[in-house]
């Protein structure tokens, strides 16, 4: 299997090899062994040596986090976006991905004054009266500074670091050249879909590096929320807005978990409790548009009890039938409604073949009666959630990426509400809302708009379904009728079968030229070379070389 394309190859292969170092000096040996990287591994086995004591005190996760730590801003990224996948990776990886910290040193001020002068067109001083050379944050993919604007206006200015791209990219391109290598030489990965994972982290990092889709989810925010006191969004300067740069107003506001101040204020942590709960919970039910990672450090409270939400990096989008199966699962759990909850889980998520659906729902079953008796009041939304992902990860129901970042920003705004006020309950809070949303799917206005539709699409199917017929019937008879069909797992054999007749044909190819040359010896023509042609021995050299590559590939692969 090749490891790169041509083209990116050399660029690559020094990078791929320090990543596998570096797993191997964290203890993950055997997995490189496995895969038939050994060969690209020098670094790394010093490494291990070195660590050997720190590593016998550390388990499995720990070691991972570490490694992704010191491999930087794809990896501690890649943990970060795992640790929100309950469904595919054990827990104890969940929680020690959560510790992935993405602070960084900050690039110099000078460094993010190029950028902006290169991706706005003109010099800093005709663009700001005033910007401050200290960040008031830095992070793997951008720093944040404040800055002045010519007319007075105070804003902040988002600024990604230089070469970020360029570099996450070359890692994307390793991390899936790794994820076909588990597919190929360890089996049992295939259970977890390395590729499609990899396929997800990918395009979730490329929303977070364009910096005008970020723009877009504050402005389309900002217009969900236009007649709502409670809750506000930065203003966005699109004149000086770039992939590269984001310009947005700057926010005077106490951040929500600083109580201290909040208290000092006069503000009410009550109310805010319920202000950023009903925020979260309308973005969900109401606009299928949500801040997947409401992260504290990214939200503020300003007069009145305001919340003000600041990161747009990471937004999730879920279509009408997703949004309201959440509403159905999260009714049939304040039900105990077994039946309702097993239907829902399996419509939403992506089944195993080999699924038992009697144990899952005796799973579920048990799952309910261990909250039977609980009051309303005393349930915590995070404590349900999680308990149930656990259930569905168990009998390898995948759930979409979204939904899992939307359970995400349920679980984290439960834990930012109790901080605020002890009492404070999601599952009270939630439960109007879907009752909302299921009310309105059973309200004649909805059933006729669904009739319309399903009869609009039964129209359509009868208006096509004759001309189909006739066309096939017309192929039956001229016998030109083709079928594609696709078996299951059969990529796996043709590939093979392609690296197997590659190697026949280098063989033949091999033979050819030590015949061709054998033939040139013979004729003693052309220059001589220690009394035989030269053009003989060069073949017989390169056959030589080939032969010699060909064996050492062979025997790289583990197959003779």
């Amino acid at each position: 299997m090749p490891i790169f394309g041509i083209d990116k190859g050399y660029r690559n292969i020094r990078r791929f090899a320090h990543i596998l170092s570096v797993f191997v000096g964290y203890g993950f040996k055997d997995i490189v062994d496995r895969l038939h990287l050994e060969y690209l591994v020098r670094i790394g086995r010093r490494l291990a040596r070195k660590k050997e004591s720190k590593l016998e005190r550390l388990t499995k996760p720990e070691r991972l986090r570490l490694a992704f730590e010191e491999l930087g801003p794809t990896f501690i990224k890649f943990g970060q976006i795992l640790s929100t996948r309950p469904d595919l990776i054990p827990h104890e990886y969940i929680e020690e991905f959560k510790k992935l910290q993405d602070d960084v040193p900050p690039f110099s001020s000078r460094e993010a004054k190029e950028v902006i002068e290169e991706e706005l067109k003109k010099p800093i001083n005709e663009l700001l009266e005033k910007f401050d050379e200290k960040p008031l944050a830095a992070a793997s993919i951008a720093q944040v500074h404040r800055a002045v604007l010519n007319d007075g206006s105070k804003v902040v200015l988002k600024i990604q670091r230089p070469n970020i791209r360029e570099n996450i990219e070359a890692d994307i391109d390793i991390l899936f050249n790794l994820a076909r290598l588990f597919e190929s030489y360890i089996p049992e990965s295939k259970l977890y879909n390395p590729t499609g994972i990899i396929e997800e982290f990918a395009k979730t990092i490329r929303r977070e590096m364009d910096f005008t889709r970020e723009g877009h989810n504050i402005q389309r925010f900002t217009a969900n929320f236009k007649d709502d006191p409670t809750i506000s969004a930065p203003k966005v300067y699109w004149e000086l807005t770039t992939n590269k740069v984001l310009t947005m107003e700057y926010v005077e506001g106490i951040k929500i978990t600083d109580f201290k101040r909040l208290e000092e204020a006069g503000l009410d942590k009550k109310q805010i409790a319920v202000n950023g709960a009903s925020s979260v919970l309308k973005q969900i039910f109401a606009y299928a548009f949500f801040q997947g990672d409401p992260h504290p450090g990214n939200i503020l409270v300003k007069e009145n009890n305001v919340i003000v939400v600041l990161d747009f990096g990471m937004f999730g989008r879920i279509d009408e039938k997703t949004k309201e199966q959440i509403a159905d699962i999260l009714i049939a759990v304040i039900k105990k409604d077994v039946d309702k909850i097993v239907k829902t889980f399996l419509e939403v998520g992506v089944i195993a073949e080999e699924i038992n659906i009697r144990e899952f729902r005796l799973d579920i079953v048990d799952f309910i009666e261990r909250y039977y008796d609980v009051p309303l009041s005393q349930l915590e939304l995070s404590e349900v959630l999680n308990e149930i992902v656990q259930v569905v990860a168990r009998h390898r129901i995948k759930i979409m990426p979204e939904v899992m970042l939307l359970i995400k920003a349920l679980v984290t705004i439960e834990g930012i509400g109790r901080e605020l006020d002890p009492e404070f309950n999601m599952v009270e809070h939630a439960k109007p809302f879907a009752e909302k949303l299921i009310r309105e799917r059973a309200s004649p206005r909805n059933i006729i708009k669904n009739i319309v539709k399903t009869s609009q699409d039964v129209n359509e199917l009868l208006r096509v379904l004759p001309g189909e017929t006739l066309q096939i019937v017309r192929k039956l008879r001229k016998g030109t009728l083709e079928i594609d069909l696709k078996l299951r797992h059969l990529e796996n054999l043709v590939a093979k079968l392609d690296r197997v007749s590659n190697r026949i044909t280098f063989s033949i190819i091999i033979a050819a030229i030590i015949i061709g040359s054998s033939l040139i010896i013979q004729t003693d023509k052309g220059p001589i070379f220690f009394g035989f042609p030269a053009l003989g021995i060069i073949g017989y050299v390169v056959a030589g070389a080939l032969g010699l590559w060909l064996i050492y590939a062979i025997l790289r692969s583990g197959r003779l």
